[in-house]
């Protein structure tokens, strides 16, 4: 059974610390399960994104979609902002660092900003919960001071997208994620 760790800073958040199994000819990894995670949300797409070190991906958030990144190859910057108006952690900011020497993953619900910085070059695969939608798709500003992220690289690499993200005072109420209890 792998070691599912929620988050002390962000409600349902949930890291996990997948059993590994090896021996002289590999390992062995099972990296998802979908009971691990709240509501047994079911992941219906599976995404690769390879990034060059220096690299920041985010902020991005959903209404409708949770993730699950794993990161296969080298380090990452994980950072994650609840969005949530009337989430327990409305407001919180969580740093996660994921690196290939340790087999984790990290589920993000619905309405948690998210977005990674590559500490080096990076491999990072990530299940969603529905299918692509333009209209599900937000973004945060990676640099809000609401924010108070430390992405750990001196000179990000963005995306025309993630430099044009609205700071959190600027979004509008009719696109700000309610929690869904």
């Amino acid at each position: 059974m792998p070691e599912l760790i929620p988050s002390s800073t962000i409600d349902d958040v949930v890291l996990v610390r997948p059993d590994v199994h090896g021996d002289q000819r590999g390992r062995f990894v099972e990296t998802y399960r979908r009971n691990w995670f709240p509501d047994g949300r079911e992941m219906v797409q599976g995404n690769r994104s390879e990034k060059q070190a220096g690299a920041l991906v985010g902020l991005h958030y959903h209404l409708h979609q949770a993730d699950y990144w794993y990161l296969l190859r080298g380090r990452a910057r994980v950072v994650l902002h609840d969005l949530r108006v009337g989430s327990k952690t409305e407001g919180a900011t969580e740093v996660i660092e994921l690196d290939e020497s340790v087999d984790q993953g990290v589920y993000i619900p619905p309405g948690v900003a998210h977005g990674f910085s590559a500490l080096t070059d990076i491999l990072l695969t990530y299940l969603v919960d529905n299918y692509y939608d333009p209209n599900d798709e937000l973004g945060l500003a990676w640099d809000d001071p609401a924010v108070g992220a430390d992405w750990g690289v001196g000179d990000p690499i963005l995306s025309a997208r993630d430099q044009a993200n609205p700071s959190r005072s600027d979004i509008p109420d009719e696109i700000r994620p309610r929690l869904a209890r």
